[in-house]
């Protein structure tokens, strides 16, 4: 019995040793963590419950020239309910009067929401959607309604803000207009305008506290945000609205027309460089067109016939040639070793003048023209197009500029051939913008200006700053060279026997070039060859003010794939228009005529801002000059959404110290 006794209690102090070693080391442990480890575990523990998130500001307004919207940020507002922080006493005096304030606003029954509330409350939902991307408007009634207005604690209202970027053009000029997004790494993809000019637009990001109350979701803490965001610069463009739709217009027409695969129409200022119009369009397999690529900058290709303009000006500034030089285009071929450069026309011109060559688009002429008196210093026509820049990339804002190709003798690709090809737009690369700034420096007697798409950004009202034209070289070429070429891209539309004759109109002028480019054609399979239709030019062709390509890639050949008769018709159709919608002479009105409607939209400004408000006043149906200047008057801060009268303002009728900020809708 002894024994067993002392078996036992052997066994118990063991066992009582091993508690108090396991509890000195407990004690140990948490000494550690309070003494050395304290801060990192306790700023876990708030990491975990705590975390500040990321504000994004809103991107500034994009807009055309004249001030008309083509990107916007709006807010948007996602409700949700907090049904623990309630107090009992609060949801069942207010549940019936909130559920049916949001079924007025939201159009459905009073009885869904008091459902989804009460299933809420009784599942201890922290995090609840009641409503989803609403409008300003729609939310500053909701923060206004039973329950809710006692705010976040009491009231258990929880507001997510999303901003969302939207395009009144709708479809028009998307590509150009273009975006700013991020993958899931973070990663931006900036096209268009929006990623060209996101330094100015995308603003300063602001931070808010949150706090976990459910695996992946975050409640914000009280209404304040720790860092307010800075909102982007208000970025105004070149484009013209007017004349965009004009472009679109005319281009999707005759896309659809020839069954074409992809176009492009770029309408630029002569003397600014200022893009006025910018339209790229593709076709889907259902047969439809859209804003697919940014064509009209990223797509180099080989230009055809447009090119025969920069040979011309090479032979023209190195004296071997002049316009009225007889070159004899024999049957209208050409060979150069085992190729053959052939005129469309079969058995050729004969025998014309360098003028009329240019005009009627003689490829014989001009492979003859460039072999024979280059074939033994090929450099020297090389060089002379390197020296006008056409080598050289316009290095624009937007993303993806396509690269140009010149090759030099001795490069990768050059052979016995090239001058004879290059001579008439082929073995060379060009993208449409990079043909027309060339097309724009002739219209602009010699001086080459860089493509501009930004005019200036703006904080508010406030100019940051302006942009100004920039020129890449002062005289491509000398003025007696321009002279003569200016004549001859009149002479393409304006003379009988010229390319472009058909698109000729006694009511105006155009100058330009015709360009009909083979595609594929290293198949040897005729239904493989494709077709590139180009028209490059400027109107008027006296005084010129606006340059313009088109290019239309892939039209049915068995419809017509000319340049004259594929491009011409959009580029007249462009001109025209605008033509058309320009003033020719400014003219003053009598300035003593009184203008009745003027007196009485001016009396109904004067009653209303000279009134005292405490409230916010309804300006819907006013000018919008007229509102901004009440509503500012006021101490508000008003952002504007297009032109014209008030279609719709955000707030109207609550207390003025309650709002900063009153959208208006302009139509």
């Amino acid at each position: 019995m002894a024994v067993t006794e002392k078996k036992i209690l052997t066994r118990l102090y063991v066992v009582a040793g091993f508690l108090i070693v396991f509890a000195i080391a407990v004690v140990v442990k948490l000494v550690s963590i309070q003494m050395v480890d304290g801060d990192k575990y306790r700023q876990l523990a708030e990491d975990r419950t705590e975390k500040v998130f990321t504000i994004t500001p809103n991107r500034g307004n994009l807009y055309s020239a004249d001030g008309s919207l083509l990107a916007t940020s709006v807010s948007r507002y996602n409700i949700r309910f907090d049904a623990v922080t309630v107090k009992s006493e609060d949801f069942n005096e207010n549940i019936k009067p909130l559920s049916k304030e949001l079924s007025k606003l939201l159009k459905k029954p009073a009885s869904h929401y008091e459902q989804l509330l009460r299933k809420a409350r009784a599942n201890k939902n922290r995090y609840a959607l009641v409503a989803r991307n609403l409008d300003y408007s729609d939310y500053m009634q909701v923060k206004k309604m039973p329950l809710f207005v006692k705010g976040p604690n009491r009231g258990g209202i929880v507001v997510e803000q999303n901003t969302v970027r939207e395009h009144p053009l709708g479809k028009i000029a998307e590509r150009s207009v273009g975006y700013e997004r991020y993958d899931a790494e973070g990663h931006a993809t900036r096209v268009g305008l929006e990623g060209a000019f996101t330094e100015y637009l995308s603003g300063k990001k602001g931070s808010r506290l949150k706090q976990k109350i459910a695996k992946g979701q975050w409640k914000p803490i009280g209404m304040e945000n720790i860092v307010e965001p800075i909102d982007g610069y208000d970025v105004y463009s070149t484009i013209d609205v007017n004349i965009q739709d004009i472009a679109h217009h005319a281009l999707l027409g005759q896309l659809e027309k020839y069954k074409a695969d992809h176009g492009c129409v770029i309408v630029m200022e002569t003397k600014t460089g200022e893009i006025k119009a910018i339209s790229n369009l593709g076709r889907t397999e259902a047969g439809k067109y859209y804003e697919r690529l940014n064509y009209a900058i990223g797509e180099s290709h080989e230009p055809g016939s447009t090119f025969k303009l920069m040979s011309l000006v090479v032979a023209l500034e190195d004296k071997v040639v002049d316009t009225s030089t007889v070159i004899d285009t024999e049957n209208g071929r050409f060979k150069v070793y085992n190729k053959t450069v052939k005129d469309s026309k079969w058995g050729g011109y004969g025998k014309v003048s360098m003028a009329k060559a240019f005009e009627i688009s003689s490829n014989t002429a001009f492979a003859k023209l460039i072999y024979n008196n280059y074939k033994d210093k090929p450099e020297k026509y090389v060089n002379r197009l390197m020296n006008m820049g056409l080598n050289r990339e316009l290095g624009l804002p937007i993303k993806g500029e396509g690269k140009p190709v010149i090759r030099y003798p001795g490069d990768k690709g050059w052979s016995g051939i090239s001058l004879a090809w290059m001579s008439h737009g082929y073995e060379v690369s060009l993208t449409p913008l990079q043909t027309l700034t060339f097309y724009n420096a002739i219209a602009n007697d010699g001086e080459m200006v860089k493509p501009r798409l930004l005019k200036e950004y703006k904080e508010w009202d406030k100019t940051i700053e302006k942009f100004d034209k920039e020129v890449i070289n002062p005289s491509i070429c000398s003025k007696e060279t321009v002279a003569k070429v200016q004549a001859l891209l009149k002479g393409v539309v304006e003379k009988k026997f010229g390319t472009g004759h058909g698109l000729y109109s006694p009511n105006f002028s155009m100058a330009g070039k015709t360009g009909t480019c083979q595609k594929d054609y290293v198949s040897k399979d005729p239904n493989k060859l494709k077709y590139i239709s180009t028209f490059a030019g400027y109107f008027p062709a006296d005084n010129p003010k606006y340059s313009c390509i088109v290019v239309i890639h892939e039209p049915d050949k068995r419809v017509g794939y000319y340049g004259a008769d594929v491009s011409g018709p959009v580029f007249k159709s462009v001109a025209q228009k605008i033509y058309a919608t320009s003033p020719l002479v400014d003219e003053v009105d009598d300035l003593e005529i009184k203008d009745v409607d003027l007196d009485k939209k001016y009396q109904q400004y004067y009653t209303v801002s000279n009134k005292k408000y405490n409230k916010v006043p309804n300006v819907e149906g006013m000018s919008g000059m007229d509102a901004i200047s009440i509503l500012e008057n006021l101490g508000l801060q008003v952002k504007v959404n297009g032109n014209g009268k008030v279609k719709k303002q955000s707030v109207k009728g609550i207390n003025i110290n309650e709002v900063k900020t009153v959208v208006l809708e302009l139509s």
